[in-house]
């Protein structure tokens, strides 16, 4: 059995996805040297070498390359952070170990401002209205906010705020989610544009899907669909979070969607694609590129955002049904040669559990919270052993989480994923609760609507309306 060295760049439960599925190789022996946010437990008893680095610093994860230069034969970055800080650009020219992950040109996420004019460029009628208040276009606050005030009326309020840059100002705030007056959309904008440009678009009604591609720099290989749940509580009520789930339907489509919708994404994300390209191959592409998020309307799909990385939680429900050899999967895409990647044709559903302080859930539901269990130690050994119990239908993925005093202790994001897999959204979801009921420990919380029938019902009932009652297709 060949050997192979794999760095993998980490943060939580997508890489322990990622690890996994290295691991699993029956083609190679993978000796992983990770470099991680935190002592995920999870990552330390299956890396060769293992780091902690908290801010995930590209100068400390280059020393810690340098240092397996010789053992290392091509690494993996998860977290967008050192993607956009273009850890790929350094470490290939510096160390010569190559990376499945977009260089810094290609990280479009880098840049809410560069995208929407790119996908003008590309794209044109799949972009919500929108209007760009960068500061050197305006002497003063003062004049960008009466400018703004002219494009709040023409939008009636129904408006997404957006700074350019990732976690600048106060982020992402939407009408009728953040703010419900004039007066909160100004102060909103004012925090965001006090660290550079802001966006402001129109708001999209309709139903989210979330659209991932790998690519090898020549070719583009759409995986199948899955819908996240970024709210904190049932019922998509709360603020908005990292994401506390999602789904995946058996095939590569979701049940809310038609195939004609699903066809149109491929063909958007081909034309962005092939933009960005030119001719030939474009190796700054390889990795995922192009995770995006789409809005379903009355007009059909439109683009709310995409991000240079895989999907966390997207990417776990798809990670665990891949029929094929990942350590080969990721070969193929250095190589230029990917021409296609079998997924199982299964249902899946992830739910994060997350800590008592996580999307203010102690103060919106204080009665709910465990009180003796907050700061406990998390016990994962009963979720284990259901797990073994399914022969690989569950999967538990330690996220937030670190190893210290022989115990495994909750940071302040999202803990621990449980990964449901069956033959129905159903029964898939039975089976990620099942798992995620067994964890005990740390007053940990979680939704516990993800995937279920209500909430697939009442998207197919929107769509549906807001389409004159087209019928979907399945």
């Amino acid at each position: 059995m060949e050997r192979v060295g794999v760095l993998v760049v980490s943060y939580g439960s997508r890489e322990a996805a990622i690890v996994e599925a290295l691991r699993k190789s029956e083609e190679y022996r993978v000796d992983l040297y990770i470099a991680d946010r935190q002592r995920n437990p999870y990552n330390l008893a299956r890396a060769k070498e293992h780091i902690v680095i908290p801010n995930l610093d590209v100068d400390r994860i280059l020393s810690f390359a340098e240092k397996f230069k010789g053992e290392i034969d091509f690494g993996i970055v998860g977290p967008e952070k050192p993607i956009i800080e273009g850890i790929r650009d350094i470490i290939e020219e510096k160390v010569g170990i190559p990376l499945i992950c977009p260089t810094k040109e290609f990280a479009i996420e880098g840049s809410k401002v560069a995208q929407r004019l790119l996908f003008q460029e590309a794209v044109p009628e799949v972009n919500p209205r929108f209007r760009v208040f960068a500061p050197s276009d305006y002497p003063s606050v003062e004049e960008a906010k009466r400018d703004l005030v002219k494009w709040l009326d023409e939008l009636d309020n129904m408006v997404a705020v957006k700074p350019d840059a990732p976690a600048a100002g106060k982020g992402v705030g939407v009408w009728g989610d953040h703010f419900t007056s004039r007066e909160q959309i100004i102060e909103h904008f004012t925090s965001n544009y006090r660290e550079g440009a802001v966006i402001v678009e129109e708001k999209l009604e309709g139903e989210e899907s979330s659209f991932q591609a790998l690519c090898d720099g020549k070719h583009l290989i759409p995986l199948p669909e899955t819908r996240d749940y970024k709210r904190a509580f049932d019922g998509d009520r709360g603020p908005n979070t990292g994401g506390m789930g999602s789904y995946k339907d058996v095939g590569d489509c979701l049940p809310f969607m038609t195939r004609e919708d699903r066809e149109r994404e491929e063909e958007i994300v081909e034309r962005i694609f092939r933009r960005l390209k030119g001719r030939g191959r474009n190796p700054g592409l390889i990795g995922m590129p192009f995770y995006v998020a789409f809005m379903h309307t009355r007009d059909g799909p439109k683009i709310l955002e995409n991000n240079s990385r895989f999907g966390d939680p997207e990417i776990l429900n798809i990670i665990p049904i891949l029929k094929e050899d990942f350590v080969e999967v990721c070969y193929r895409i250095l190589e230029g040669n990917l021409r296609g990647v079998e997924v199982d044709d299964k249902a899946t559903v992830a739910i994060y559990k997350v800590p008592p302080s996580y999307g203010g859930y102690m103060e919106a539901y204080p009665d709910r919270v465990r009180r003796d269990e907050v700061g406990s130690p998390i016990n994962l050994e009963g979720a284990e052993r259901l797990a073994s119990l399914y022969q690989g239908r569950m999967r538990i993925y330690p996220a937030s989480v670190e190893l210290r005093n022989g115990g495994i202790y909750a940071l302040r994001s999202r803990a621990v994923c449980v990964v449901g897999i069956g033959e129905t959204i159903e029964e898939a979801r039975r089976i990620s609760l099942e798992g995620i009921g067994a964890i005990r420990g740390g007053g940990l919380w979680n939704r516990m609507d993800i995937g279920s029938r209500e909430h697939i019902d009442k998207s197919i009932a929107h769509l549906r309306r807001l389409r004159g009652f087209r019928p979907v297709e399945r």
